[in-house]
């Protein structure tokens, strides 16, 4: 396995050998609008599945010049419209500043193609009332990159171990989301919270997506929800700390703390950590590294009414989301997620961040 930079979330990109799902040419798809790095960590998703990649646009040169590096295969748009136009294109993968993915999305959506947006798809919640409109007058998918379990092995063993049962019902759901600031790399929207929608709207869409798979809860209730800039006074339209309660409509509870105070010592841009207690047992995945033993890794712990494990997921478990995806796109199914759970942790995420807004 291989990526990019470990000690930068905005650069980490995972790539894996991966079960080819279609030949070369099957399945096509474009890049568009390569505001933040996660576009290298999609577009690995998708080739590795098998997908060809095709077009580039976005309307800074350097930044294509800098894709090109990585995806030479890709041929270069002179506009969006031009790889909308295209009609051998079945999705197109974007990540654009968040307050414009939602429109982004929607010419993708009115030109028949599915859409692929890095998390978090909305930054309002009247773009997602108009998303739900889009995707049911089209019929096209609008697909999240909630990249911190899709794209996380030790996060995918885990869904698969609660899945078969290990950890019998899933009570509560803890996760800890800390992340590198990397402030001088960061783009001046990065800063501007009216374009990236606050800390719980973006990095919390990452931990609400987990706690709705994990309990398999369809909706929930926030119960409590917190904002702040506590170390960034310089940048006051960053959140530095958010922090959130929930209840599933299953009556599990989740709690969630994300930040931007990754130290300078840590070799990756988050330790990011789950905790699942289920009637059964119990799970902790270090999600990126062991800490003070190996990193890059991504280990799961789990103890049950059996015995207790350790699963090296490293190069182990696959992202088999990406896959799925393609199949998806190609059959008209709903197998690597629904469109109803995507747009459900984005809800949540907006509504969490609304409400610690107005405390």
């Amino acid at each position: 396995m291989a990526d990019t930079n470990i000690a930068s979330g905005a650069t980490y990109a995972p790539t894996a050998k991966a079960e080819k799902v279609v030949e070369p040419g099957e399945f096509n798809f474009a890049a568009a609008f390569l505001d933040h790095g996660h576009i290298y960590g999609q577009v690995n998703g998708l080739r590795d599945a098998g997908g060809t990649l095709k077009w580039v646009y976005d309307p800074d040169p350097a930044k294509v010049t800098a894709f090109l590096e990585k995806n030479p295969e890709a041929q270069v748009a002179d506009s969006y419209f031009q790889l909308l136009e295209d009609p051998a294109i079945q999705l197109v993968a974007a990540a654009a500043v968040p307050s414009e993915r939602a429109g982004v999305g929607f010419q993708a959506l009115e030109a028949g193609k599915d859409y692929f947006t890095d998390k978090s798809p909305f930054t309002t919640l009247e773009q997602l009332a108009t998303a739900r409109t889009k995707v049911a007058e089209t019929g096209r998918r609008y697909m999240v990159y909630f990249s911190e379990r899709l794209h996380n092995e030790g996060a995918m063993k885990a869904g698969a171990l609660i899945a078969n049962g290990a950890v019998g019902r899933v009570l509560q759901v803890v996760n800890l989301a800390p992340h590198r600031l990397s402030k001088g790399i960061r783009p001046d929207w990065f800063f501007q919270k009216e374009k990236y929608g606050g800390i719980i709207t973006d990095i919390g869409s990452h931990q609400f997506e987990q706690f709705l798979s994990y309990t398999g809860a369809k909706d929930a209730t926030v119960n409590f929800a917190r904002v702040a800039n506590f170390n960034n006074p310089d940048t006051p339209g960053l959140e530095d700390f958010g922090e959130a309660s929930l209840t599933a409509d299953n009556g599990a509870s989740f709690y969630c703390r994300m930040d931007w105070f990754t130290p300078d010592g840590s070799p990756v841009w988050g330790d990011g950590r789950t905790f699942v207690v289920g009637t059964e047992g119990s799970i902790e995945v270090r999600k990126y590294m062991d800490l003070a033993r190996k990193a890059l890794d991504s280990v799961v712990f789990l103890v049950n009414g059996e015995k207790e494990q350790e699963f090296q997921c490293q190069g182990n478990t696959g992202f088999p989301f990406f896959g799925e995806l393609i199949l998806d796109c190609l059959n008209r199914t709903e197998n690597a997620m629904t469109q109803e759970h995507a747009f459900k942790a984005a809800e949540l995420s907006m509504k969490a961040q609304l409400l610690a807004e107005t405390q």
